[in-house]
């Protein structure tokens, strides 16, 4: 990939830099918080080289999957600093606002909060197996470093929401860094009062909802007086007064309620899972590819960020991400086994891969939502390792996507058998997401065959013959911007070696054009198909072309409708390639499975498929 180009065709595609407002990333996606979501051009945002998909749900998210951080890079520097958010906005529900600010405040924390909580996990389990004393001090500056990112949520919550809101990202710290200062927390561990007030004893330290809240109120602060304040005092006065207001404030009443808010998000999930126990796992790892697909599994980042700092582990989230994660990646390995398609294996191998390791973004994308039997089979297994993992109550201690490499994060020194538990929920979340796939999965033509689906306008399937011998090439291959990036349609090029071309199958022929290089159909399922004869050969003036057919003509399969000179065309130095789309794409599923293959005119090459 060339993550430049990449770069920059996204930008082009979402409205410019002046339509962006927010820019973040996490693990496979580009987030983008855009001014006006009507200026995305969806459908060749997803042709882009590079791009898995694209979802407008709270946010524009864009799809890369592993090499997402270098695409960000190279968008940050397309974007330098983003423009001031002070023209027009498109308005929006506050439900939509809420999640993409709780998103943005959240997401980014969690690089710093999995790479601490790995650390610790990997200590632990060099503690339980006997590589290292717990006792020693080694153990313990480590156990200390791989603790400071939850110990210090409050200082780095207070960054992403500056960041967000847009305000002094250092005076917003130094405000919830003085919640946490040792002197005030011994002050307020031995009662103390402010302006006659008492002060609640509160441990701000790993405390996200009170940062949160502080900086919220720290931000209208500082537009007041930024608003009233002279010029020539303003940078001191102004971050004096937001301080001096905003501490205290934070300490007789924000900071109370944001630790019971916490306490609240805990309560209820611990109530949950103590009345619904593995049904509620099974459940949520069940419907995890949906949540996925629309990343709304990311509004469950707040709870797991709170439960990780209230009771130190999370019983709910994290051991259903590691069923669905590992069933992912099962159902993967499955389908690159039973498919025919090249293409379709070689993406299920590196998606499978991925999904074994915590990232279900490319297997979701580029397999399980493409067949229906792949997605009910991942439900299954999610629900069933899902189930298991409920049932034995496992209990995660890091916050990072679960997967083979970071299954450390279930070690528990009180209960050993975590970690053996959430091996064997790893094993059956993959058999049985492997099994269930190799056992139902068939490709898309040998499923309509099997289910005695007739190739007809019967059933609203077409299945094409080539219209002329030679290779057959995936179209982001053809040689021509409009073709491969998909703007005409979906489809297919052919190389070809013959010079005649034929009707692939029943239908009328709705045009031809004047220079006899390309001509429509008109499939009797109501498809449209364009064949064009070489790229830009418009330009031989229809030297060299020969039509048999007029517009209206009925053609049957076989027919011959066109001849080519392929020798005139070659010494002209035009590519000959040959390129057939279905133009109303938005109709129908387009496929093919002989890529790369050489085929005559009488193989199969083409499955037509109405959407319901």
């Amino acid at each position: 990939m060339n993550y430049k180009e990449t770069a920059t065709s996204i930008l082009s595609l979402i409205g410019g830099k002046e339509n962006i407002s927010h820019l973040e990333h996490c693990s496979t996606r580009l987030r983008f918080t855009l001014k006006n979501n009507d200026l995305v051009e969806t459908e060749k945002l997803e042709k882009v080289h590079g791009v898995i998909g694209v979802r407008q749900n709270v946010q524009c998210q864009v799809i890369i999957g592993n090499d997402v951080v270098e695409v960000y890079d190279e968008m940050k520097v397309l974007l330098g600093e983003l423009p001031q958010n002070d023209g027009p906005k498109e308005k929006q529900k506050w439900g939509t606002v809420l999640l993409d600010f709780v998103i943005s405040i959240f997401q980014p924390l969690i690089p710093a909060i999995a790479g601490g909580g790995v650390l610790k996990s990997l200590l632990l389990l060099a503690s339980v197996t006997g590589l290292m004393s717990d006792q020693s001090q080694t153990y313990q500056i480590l156990n200390l470093i791989g603790g400071a990112p939850l110990y210090f949520l409050p200082i780095l919550v207070a960054m992403t929401t500056a960041n967000k809101l847009k305000v002094n990202q250092l005076v917003a710290v130094s405000a919830v860094g003085a919640l946490i200062l040792p002197d005030l927390t011994t002050m307020l561990t031995e009662g103390t009062n402010f302006l006659g007030f008492g002060l609640t004893n509160i441990a701000y330290a790993s405390q996200v909802f009170p940062a949160i809240l502080t900086v919220l109120f720290y931000a209208q602060v500082e537009k007041l007086f930024t608003k009233y304040s002279p010029k020539p005092i303003r940078i001191f006065f102004v971050p004096m007064m937001s301080l001096l207001i905003t501490v205290p404030i934070a300490l007789l009443i924000l900071g109370p309620l944001g630790y019971n808010v916490g306490t609240v998000f805990s309560t209820v999930i611990i109530w949950l899972y103590t009345h619904f126990g593995w049904v509620a796992t099974a459940v949520l790892a069940a419907v995890l590819p949906f949540m996925v697909v629309t990343g709304m599994h990311k509004a469950m980042i707040p709870y797991a960020v709170s439960s990780m700092s209230e009771i130190g582990a999370e019983l709910l989230y994290l051991p259903a991400s590691l069923a669905h994660n590992i069933a992912e990646s099962g159902a993967c390995f499955a389908v690159s086994i039973k498919t025919k398609d090249q293409k379709l294996r070689s993406t299920a191998v590196s998606a499978g891969i991925s999904a074994l390791f915590g990232i279900t973004e490319p297997a979701l994308y580029g397999v399980t939502i493409l067949n229906k039997r792949v997605l009910y089979s991942v439900m299954f297994a999610s629900l069933v390792g899902g189930g298991f993992a409920g049932i034995m109550a496992i209990k995660a201690f890091a916050l990072v996507g679960p997967g083979l490499a970071s299954i450390t994060m279930f070690v528990d020194k009180v209960n050993p058998m975590n970690l053996i538990w959430a091996f064997v929920t790893l094993g059956i979340s993959f058999g049985v997401g492997f099994l269930s796939v190799l056992f139902v999965y068939k490709d898309e033509t040998a499923l309509e065959i099997a289910d005695g689906m007739e190739m007809s306008s019967e059933s609203g399937i077409e299945q094409l013959i080539s219209p002329v011998a030679g290779k057959v090439i995936s179209l982001t291959e053809v040689n021509d911007d409009v073709f491969s990036s998909g703007l005409i349609g979906d489809g297919i090029g052919i190389i070809p070696e013959d010079n005649v071309l034929v009707a692939p199958e029943a239908a009328e022929i709705t045009m031809v054009f004047e220079t006899k290089h390309a001509l429509g159909l008109k499939m009797n399922n109501g498809a449209e198909i364009l064949f064009h004869i070489g790229i830009n050969t418009v330009q031989l003036g229809g030297e060299g072309f020969e039509a048999f057919v007029k517009v209206g003509d009925k053609v049957v399969k076989g027919q011959k409708l066109m001849a080519f000179d392929l020798a005139k065309i070659k010494a002209a130095g035009f590519d000959p390639t040959i390129v057939c789309v279905v133009t109303n794409k938005e109709a129908y599923h387009v496929h093919s499975s002989h890529y790369s293959e050489m085929v005559t005119n009488q193989t199969d090459i083409l499955s037509i498929v109405p959407i319901i």
